[in-house]
């Protein structure tokens, strides 16, 4: 072959990587649904909860999924062979509207858990980013998300506190409204939700990760954090030691599980999408939290 000839064979090779790589996030990346796993140490956790399961997940963005229940079902089959103890949903429900939720109720809400299922809303859920004809409009709307979380078979936390006990032990589980740093908004109160806990150890649902270094960390003795909102920009790359997102650029703790002393923040990457209609590189998450 000419060296002519070669370059341009290599040309066209090299310009149909990123095509293929696009096709395959919008067809099939965005449901290849991924397990990740982390076991924490924690000096104060109650026996009791050693060995405590945490399943995760968050930012469904249900109206992304153009109403197709075959490939969440099969996800919902996922999460449910990890046999939580809890499942926590770290927020953004929808992508601004309850119509989202129709239909999905019968899927969602076969999620199990052996103690129960917790949530928290996300900035999405406040249907900030549409025209609404009336406050009193969007405020309809509001109340019908947090009725479908009550569908799903979820508590949905809204700054405030759940107590889990095991043989006589406890801990706390606190979930806040949306915390972000502006634009986004700010309905989260971290001091009314655990105001007056007695528990030893205590986890946290705060949909932005933001949240945890603007004022977890700086005010609380939360032992445990999961967040979401980042999507892990649904592109990246995570292999061969390499860990790398455009949206670390904005948010330092983007995906995975961050430590600061003796507290820890795990960010789950997203279950669903938003924008992009896919993903390249960081597939959707589901989470796996023991307790030790």
């Amino acid at each position: 072959m000419e060296r002519s000839e070669f370059l341009y064979q290599m040309g066209l090779i090299l310009a149909a990587i990123p095509f293929a790589s696009i096709l395959y996030g919008v067809t099939k990346g965005k449901f290849n649904f991924r397990v990740m796993r982390e076991k924490i140490k924690f000096t104060n956790l109650p026996k009791s909860f050693k060995g405590l399961k945490i399943v995760q997940i968050s930012d469904m963005h249900l109206g992304s999924f153009n109403k197709n229940y075959e490939k969440i079902e099969k996800a919902v089959e996922l999460i449910n062979e990890q046999e939580a103890d809890l499942i926590l949903f770290t927020g953004d429900l929808v992508n601004n509207f309850a119509e989202e939720t129709d239909g999905w109720a019968p899927v969602l809400s076969k999620m199990k858990a052996k103690i129960g299922k917790f949530s928290v809303l996300g900035n999405h859920d406040y249907g900030d980013y549409s025209y609404w004809n009336s406050a009193e409009d969007k405020a309809k709307n509001l109340a019908a998300i947090k009725h479908f979380h009550k569908k799903m078979g979820f508590r949905l936390l809204l700054n405030e506190t759940e107590n889990i006990s095991i043989h006589g032990e406890d801990i706390a589980l606190v979930g806040v409204e949306n915390w972000g740093k502006p634009p986004f908004p700010q309905h989260g109160d971290l001091k009314k939700a655990t105001k007056g806990l007695h528990q030893p150890f205590k986890i946290l649902m705060s949909h932005d990760p933001s949240h945890w270094d603007e004022e977890v960390i700086k005010t609380s003795d939360i032992d445990l954090t999961f967040a979401g909102h980042t999507h892990g920009m649904q592109f990246g790359i995570e292999r061969a030691g390499i860990k790398w997102s455009p949206v670390q650029y904005k948010y330092p703790r983007w995906g995975g599980l961050y430590q600061e002393g003796k507290q820890y923040l795990y960010v789950n990457r997203g279950f669903g999408y938003i924008g992009f209609p896919g993903r390249i590189g960081m597939p959707p998450e589901i989470t796996v939290v023991e307790l030790t």
